[in-house]
């Protein structure tokens, strides 16, 4: 008789993947819907976005306590049709320059809930801080990292009730040490906001960036009912 394993929770905040994927043939609809269904009912948060471009025709991404409950879902979204082109996987923190930061804030950056209402346009990418031998940021005193990431922070919260930014950190865990997925009103509002940000000396100086993917959030039929003949 199968057991089901002891589940695998972070001691603070919750794992998240980033799956992004094709059809490998005939997609059973229903399948993906199901398996939603059964990764909500387990806890877990499930966004879904169509992929523009390329790289992707869809992105699933989960967020939960338990990383078997985020296993479970990729394995029943393969067994739907699906082939993971890519993927990410990271978990909910709170940055080591929060300190000051009202508690609330704190908690949605730990839990959010996803996706936000009226923000539609989407954007994943992963990014790593420089270690270069002019540009070393791990190589800086603590003081001066603090100062350019409040610098940073200041220049997001422009974009209050434009962008909703969703950072997960993932050193050790992929090949990138952030993940940065963005939740927009409208398309260019994650363009301005990636671009303003840019210029602030932690990005300018510090910051590699990932491939990006660029979609829309929508239900299991408007992602997925293209994918069908």
């Amino acid at each position: 008789m199968s057991t089901s394993p002891a589940p695998l929770v972070p001691s603070v905040g919750w794992n998240v993947i980033h799956l992004f994927v094709k059809p490998r043939g005939d997609v059973n609809l229903s399948s993906i819907g199901e398996a939603k269904d059964v990764a909500e009912k387990a806890g877990c948060q499930v966004v879904m976005a169509a992929i523009v471009g390329h790289k992707a025709d869809a992105c699933v991404m989960a967020l939960g306590e338990d990383l078997w409950e985020l296993r479970r879902l990729q394995t029943s979204l393969e067994r739907a049709g699906l082939d993971i082109v890519e993927s990410y996987v990271s978990l909910t923190e709170i940055s080591e320059y929060a300190e000051g930061t009202p508690e609330h804030i704190l908690e949605a950056r730990l839990h959010p809930s996803l996706p936000p209402e009226g923000m539609r346009a989407f954007c994943f990418y992963p990014m790593s801080k420089r270690r270069g031998e002019e540009h070393n940021w791990y190589a800086l005193p603590f003081d001066d990292r603090k100062a350019m990431m409040r610098e940073h922070g200041k220049s997001g919260r422009n974009f209050h009730g434009r962008i909703l930014q969703v950072v997960t950190g993932s050193t050790g865990l992929d090949d990138w040490e952030w993940g940065v997925t963005l939740f927009g009103v409208k398309p260019d509002d994650v363009k301005d906001c990636v671009y303003t940000m840019r210029f602030d000396e932690a990005s300018t100086l510090y910051a590699e960036f990932g491939p990006f993917y660029t979609g829309i959030v929508g239900s299991v039929d408007e992602v997925f009912s293209s994918f069908t003949p």
